[in-house]
């Protein structure tokens, strides 16, 4: 498999590169968790970076890349979204008014 080194940004990752498997697409996954192990022996903490554009160069705009950005809320995504599903419910588990 072909893997790439590719920047991590936020968190404790901050400034490392680390070399990431890429996809059949020649794309790194959308996200990248990381466990940490407890110093105390209790479950793991895991750390959640979410893949976005590395920025664009030069006249065409041409993409540069990949890097991971910490996400410190960790959200489960990356789950596909039927058109039937469920939507998401919303901060602190009420309703919106327009659901009914």
């Amino acid at each position: 498999m072909k893997s790439e080194d590719t920047p991590f940004e936020g968190g404790p990752m901050d400034g490392r590169s680390l070399p990431v498997l890429l996809g059949p697409t020649g794309r790194p996954p959308k996200t990248y968790r990381i466990p940490v192990p407890d110093a105390a022996g209790g479950p793991p903490t895991v750390l959640v970076y979410r893949r976005v554009p590395r920025g664009h160069g030069g006249r065409l705009g041409l993409s540069q890349g990949w890097k991971y950005a910490y996400d410190p809320e960790g959200r489960a995504g990356g789950r596909l979204k039927w058109p039937w599903s469920k939507p998401d419910a919303t901060p602190g588990g009420t309703r919106d008014d327009a659901d009914g």
